[in-house]
């Protein structure tokens, strides 16, 4: 609150129709002031583009080889006996370089192929992504008889998580450079909210699929003979009932593991191709006007 009422008080800004924007051919342009029925117009026209519909695919399929790391592998070490209010204080040490990686990462997402570091940070991500699952397994080793995990194994969880957003915020960091580069001057503004939503979507559906999925690639069976699996709420019910626990044959968390990975190595050899044609293109393939 402090902060945006510093911003409010000292921060002047310029009406948007008095700001004038040069473009690539030095000639200035106003930006107009559209309503929501002209911004809507607007966004299809952006999104008829043929550079933004490969640009969309690219950000729709990227993350799909992260999904299980992303979406699964706290829950697994929760569910393995980690307190979760442990797994929250382990975020604090990671603040401060939270705050520091952006402005190292800029510094190298300048230049005209500020992608070049998501295509390097990529496969880092996917060798974190095993790595949390190697965690993961190796977590019941590490407790403790009296159910304590000790100080040693939540340090290995730090430099996993501190490793892992070197990765995230450098793909995150080139991102945003790059759409920042990209999008057509006189439309930025809305030009950058579309390229963010895409984004953001392509961040949400892979996760949200593979929490719904990790369910069916588990299977898990009674330990009293003849009771049979515990799939549904009902067979674990029965299985408590008669004493017994249900027993995990098969864990779905490292069947999505392994699949995520494959899609992910073979999205990359994809990904490279597609952005070094974006990168190699015309500053024009981005701009509504010449669609």
């Amino acid at each position: 609150m402090i902060t945006t009422t510093l911003v409010w008080l000292f921060k002047t800004e310029k009406e948007s129709n008095e700001h004038l924007i040069e473009d690539e051919k030095d000639h200035e342009e106003v930006e107009e002031e559209r309503g929501v029925k002209e911004t809507y117009k607007l966004l299809w026209h952006i999104i008829k583009l043929p550079s933004v519909k490969i640009l969309a695919v690219f950000l729709l399929t990227c993350k799909i080889g992260f999904a299980a790391a992303d979406a699964i592998t706290g829950l697994k070490l929760v569910e393995e006996g980690v307190p979760k209010a442990h797994l929250a204080l382990l975020a604090i040490p990671l603040i401060p370089l939270q705050i520091i990686l952006p402005f190292v990462i800029s510094k190298y997402t300048s230049g005209r192929m500020p992608m070049k570091i998501f295509m390097k940070a990529f496969p880092y991500r996917l060798v974190m992504g095993l790595e949390y699952a190697m965690l993961v397994w190796m977590t019941p080793w590490f407790k403790n008889k009296d159910g304590n995990f000790p100080s040693y194994y939540y340090m290995i969880i730090v430099v996993s998580y501190a490793l892992h957003q070197v990765a995230v915020y450098s793909m995150f960091v080139s991102v945003m450079a790059y759409f920042a580069r990209i999008s057509d001057p006189s439309v930025g503004g809305t030009y950058m909210t579309l390229l963010n939503t895409i984004c953001n979507l392509g961040g949400n559906w892979p996760t949200t699929l593979a929490l719904w999925l990790v369910d069916y690639f588990t299977r898990k069976t009674c330990s009293i003979d003849g009771v049979g699996s515990c799939i549904n709420t009902s067979e674990i019910e029965e299985c408590a009932r008669l004493g017994g626990e249900c027993v995990t044959l098969i864990d779905g968390y490292y069947i999505e593991m392994l699949i995520c990975t494959i899609i992910g190595v073979i999205w990359l050899s994809w990904g490279k191709t597609v952005m070094n044609q974006l990168h190699h293109g015309t500053d024009k393939q981005w701009r509504v006007k010449n669609n």
